[in-house]
């Protein structure tokens, strides 16, 4: 994993888009993690109590076996994972080779809506930390 050197600037406009593309439509939570399972920045209504340190490195544990099944299958690695509960559902996107987007919303938010926004956030943040590394 290269570092990653992060200004405030890129984080604030990272976190402020990320809460207009996700947060405004309903989703509960964001978190942009690391591979290694750092938050390197984590968006939330509220009212929401989640354990984001353990969720990120969960999160990033959880690609890493994944990333071991995509081989046994002849598979390289896969880009997205999504997990459906009851009531909360969980989607994790690979922005770059060291950016995870983990994305928590309930059952009035569509999955179609945050593949689409998770998809367009991740152009912009993958562009807005090219140009400082």
């Amino acid at each position: 994993m290269a570092d990653l050197i992060l200004t405030k600037s890129v984080l604030d406009k990272t976190k402020i888009e990320i809460e207009n593309a996700l947060i405004r439509a309903g989703v509960n939570t964001v978190l942009l993690i690391d591979e290694a399972g750092n938050v390197v920045t984590a968006c939330k209504h509220k009212n929401c109590d989640l354990d984001t340190t353990s969720l990120a490195a969960l999160a990033a544990a959880n690609f890493g076996v994944t990333a071991q099944i995509a081989k046994l299958i002849g598979e390289d690695d896969f880009a997205l994972l999504f997990h459906k509960g009851k009531k909360e559902s969980i989607h994790f996107a690979r922005i770059s080779n060291d950016l995870i987007l983990v994305t928590i919303f309930g059952e009035n938010v569509s999955l179609g809506l945050v593949r689409l926004r998770v998809a367009q956030l991740a152009k912009t943040i993958e562009k807005a930390f090219a140009q400082i590394n």
